[in-house]
């Protein structure tokens, strides 16, 4: 099992920057390989897709909502990847969860909900106009 915690959430102002964290951990963490993404689902919304980051980190995807404006990293040997947010904006007020994929093709970055294995419980991001 994979455990997945996000933090970096938290009320900010139109315009402003945020970074989120989500560190991986439990008994396979550190032993497998994984894609990560960010997905995030305002209230009465459906949940949809921010940005995918592969297993190598050589490729990257986004949302043409966030292009532009955020961006995805990882650490690998922090098992923690990032979402660099800038020039935020009051629609993207959501709750924001990092997801993981074992067994994905080490290029892939993986853009649909179904696609991943794992996921944390979130953190609340609030941008206020």
């Amino acid at each position: 099992q994979v455990q997945l915690v996000e933090s970096g959430g938290e009320l900010v102002q139109a315009g402003g920057s945020l970074r989120l964290s989500c560190v991986a951990s439990g008994s396979t963490a550190s032993d497998y390989d994984y894609a990560m993404g960010w997905f995030r689902q305002a209230p009465g919304k459906e949940r949809e897709f921010v940005a995918a980051i592969s297993i190598d980190g050589a490729r990257t995807s986004y949302a043409n909502a966030v292009k532009g404006r955020f961006t995805i990293s990882r650490e690998k040997a922090e098992n923690t990847v990032y979402l660099q947010m800038t020039k935020l904006k009051p629609e993207d007020t959501a709750l924001y969860s990092c997801a993981a994929k074992l067994g994905a093709p080490f290029w892939a970055a993986l853009t649909l909900t179904y696609e991943y294995n794992y996921w944390g419980r979130g953190t609340q991001v609030t941008v206020s106009s």
